[in-house]
C-alpha cells in the first residue's frame, strides 16, 4: 500500500495541490480536507496527480466534492498530469473531460 501525501503550493490567481500515492478509502478524509481548504484559497485549483499511482471511488468523490465547492465559490478544480490506471478512472467517469484544464496560448502554438 503507497502511502499518501498531499503538498499545496499558492501563485498567483492559483493554488496548485500535488497528490502522490493512493487516493483510496484511507486518504479519503486528508484529501477532501486539502481540496476544500484550496478551493476556500483559490479560484483556481489545479490537483496534479503525476505521483498518483491509484485512484478509487472515494478518490472521484473528493475530486467531485471540490469541484462543486468551487463551483459555488464561482470557481473551478481542474486536474493534470494523470497517467495509466488513474487517467483511466478519470475517463471513464468523465471527469478527465469535466475537470480538464484550459489549454494557455503557449501551450497551443507549442502543439499547432
Amino acid at each position: 500500500m503507497a502511502s499518501f501525501e498531499a503538498r499545496t503550493v499558492a501563485e498567483q490567481g492559483r493554488v496548485t495541490v500535488f497528490l502522490t500515492g493512493d487516493c483510496d478509502l484511507a486518504a479519503r478524509d486528508r484529501l477532501t480536507t486539502v481540496l476544500l481548504d484550496a478551493v476556500s484559497r483559490s479560484g483556481a485549483v489545479f490537483v496534479d496527480l503525476a505521483g498518483v499511482g491509484f485512484l478509487d471511488s472515494t478518490g472521484v468523490h473528493s475530486l467531485v466534492t471540490a469541484h462543486h465547492a468551487a463551483l459555488a465559490r464561482g470557481g473551478r478544480v481542474y486536474v493534470l498530469n494523470a497517467a495509466g490506471a488513474v487517467a483511466v478512472v478519470l475517463e471513464l467517469t468523465g471527469l478527465d473531460t469535466l475537470l480538464q484544464a484550459p489549454v494557455t496560448k503557449a501551450e497551443e502554438r507549442r502543439h499547432a
